[in-house]
């Protein structure tokens, strides 16, 4: 069961491989562990691709993909997870990420109006940069960590339903 959901969710693999932006990992992509689909496998890429989704910088799939290959995680899985912060929901994550880290560091928060202006970020990076990234540090990684936990404690029940079911007697 927790197989079929997680497959349902992942990109395809070989769309994931063509990739340009994949590519340039060149052999690094020929390690079977990145194109199975286990328990480890899988939890592993929930919580690279969670925090990857938290980290505010482009190419976040990217980055996905290069944490996911010294880890040996599920790479299409990795790299699919980053979407959780598309652009609908990224303003409201990164928001939130916001009144994370202004509530840690025990800031009031900051007047907030956005310009396209290089004056603008290099203000709003003094000013709400700090309790920004720190909110991205620990969302990221409470998400991480409830992703693995999450797809690990998914699959195990999976296998005792699958075990329980094939032989019902014993319980």
């Amino acid at each position: 069961m927790a197989r079929r959901f997680i497959k349902r969710l992942m990109p395809d693999h070989q769309k994931v491989r063509e990739s340009k932006a994949i590519r340039l990992f060149g052999s690094l992509l020929h390690d079977a562990n990145l194109w199975h689909l286990n328990r480890r496998s899988a939890s592993g890429a929930f919580a690279v691709g969670l925090f990857c989704a938290f980290i505010p910088v482009p190419f976040q799939m990217l980055l996905a993909a290069a944490s996911a290959i010294p880890f040996r995680v599920n790479l299409p899985l990795s790299v699919g997870l980053v979407w959780v912060s598309n652009p609908i929901t990224m303003p409201p994550i990164f928001y939130l990420c916001y009144l994370v880290g202004n509530a840690i560091l025990a800031e009031p928060p900051q007047p907030f109006a956005f310009e396209a202006s290089w004056e603008w970020l290099m203000h709003s990076i003094s000013t709400i940069g700090p309790a920004f990234l720190l909110g991205c540090l620990i969302l990221g990684t409470l998400s991480s960590f409830i992703g693995y936990i999450g797809i690990r404690l998914l699959w195990r029940q999976s296998v005792v339903k699958a075990w329980r079911r094939r032989n019902p007697g014993s319980n």
